[in-house]
Parts: structure tokens; C-alpha cells; sequence
């Protein structure tokens, strides 16, 4: 079993994905139970998911990235939208913002969310990368996602067809202070 420090080290935004290696409905359930599992706010669990797997809505769904995006999950197996619902996390019960952040709570709670899925991922032997640049208005359109969620971003999960090199991680003394 692996130390969660060895996941950590190990999970890489992987590009290129093996099209002969398919991704199992149980797996993408065990990624989306762990998510749940994740901190949020009042434990409101606003999260959402939008599991696309099969080929013709693969494609469908890949159209909606931008170019250089599309290339990267070109052969993903799976792609996953994620949302939250607008209006509940970082709100007071009357409807006003419990703080300036307002909905910034929301994808504060989704980001925790994702970074749990992607840690059971990488867990579970997959490989991901997370993707930003989409056309929100379409995705809407094709994957019949509610007014009233955000959709913050599209997750590309299978496994690597090439070894990627991690990249140079900042030091604490770089992004910390300490008083």
C-alpha cells in the first residue's frame, strides 16, 4: 500500500492516455465517493459531477475545449465536468454573502473535492489532468447542466500512454510567511 506521501509524489497532469486501456463505471465511482469525502462548507456537499465515458459524447464533449485542450485528452477514456451549485456555500440563510467571497466559497469546496478525486486516482493507478479552458454555454447545452451550477472545470481520467517528468516545485520560503 502506498504512503500518502508517495501519492502525492507520484501524480503528474498526464497529457497522453492509452485509447486500448478503458476506465471501469466502478472506478469512476470509487473517485467521485472519495470526493465526497472531501471538507465543505456547513457540509452543504454542492459539488457536482458529470461523468462522460461514452465515445459519441466524448467527442461531443471534446469540441466544447479549447484546441490545444482537445489534443490533451484526445484519448482520455473518461472526462468529468465539474460543478458546484451557486448560492449555498458562503451564504447566510436570508440569501446575503456570509463573507466577500460569496460564491468563492463554492469553488473553494469543488477545488477540495477535485483534489481529493485526483489523489484516489492516482491511488488507483489513473492519471488525470485538469482542464479550464471550455466553453461553459456549450457544455451546458450538451450535458443539460442546471442554471444554477457553475461549471468550473473538465477532468481527463485513464492511463498514461508515456512517462511524463514532474515538474520543479516551489519552496516553502517561496509561497509561505511566517509570523
Amino acid at each position: 500500500m502506498k504512503t500518502f506521501d508517495e501519492i502525492i509524489g507520484e501524480r503528474r497532469s498526464v497529457r497522453h492516455y492509452d485509447p486500448a486501456k478503458p476506465v471501469s463505471r466502478e472506478m469512476i465511482e470509487t473517485l467521485i465517493k472519495t470526493a465526497i469525502e472531501a471538507p465543505s462548507w456547513k457540509n452543504k456537499q454542492t459539488s457536482r459531477y458529470y461523468v462522460v465515458t461514452t465515445p459519441e459524447m466524448r467527442e461531443k464533449l471534446k469540441e466544447t475545449l479549447w484546441h490545444q485542450n482537445q489534443l490533451t485528452v484526445k484519448d482520455a477514456p473518461v472526462l468529468i465536468v465539474t460543478t458546484f451549485v451557486k448560492g449555498i456555500v458562503g451564504f447566510e440563510k436570508d440569501g446575503s454573502a456570509s463573507n466577500e467571497l460569496g460564491d468563492g466559497w463554492g469553488i473553494y469546496d469543488l477545488g477540495l473535492h477535485n483534489a481529493f478525486l485526483l489523489l484516489k486516482a492516482t491511488d488507483l493507478g489513473l492519471d488525470s489532468i485538469v482542464l479550464g479552458l471550455r466553453d461553459a454555454d456549450a457544455i451546458r447545452s450538451l450535458l443539460e447542466v442546471p442554471e444554477n451550477e457553475v461549471i468550473v472545470s473538465v477532468i481527463g481520467i485513464g492511463y498514461r500512454s508515456e512517462d511524463s517528468i514532474r515538474p520543479r516545485r516551489k519552496e516553502v520560503s517561496d509561497i509561505a510567511k511566517f509570523f
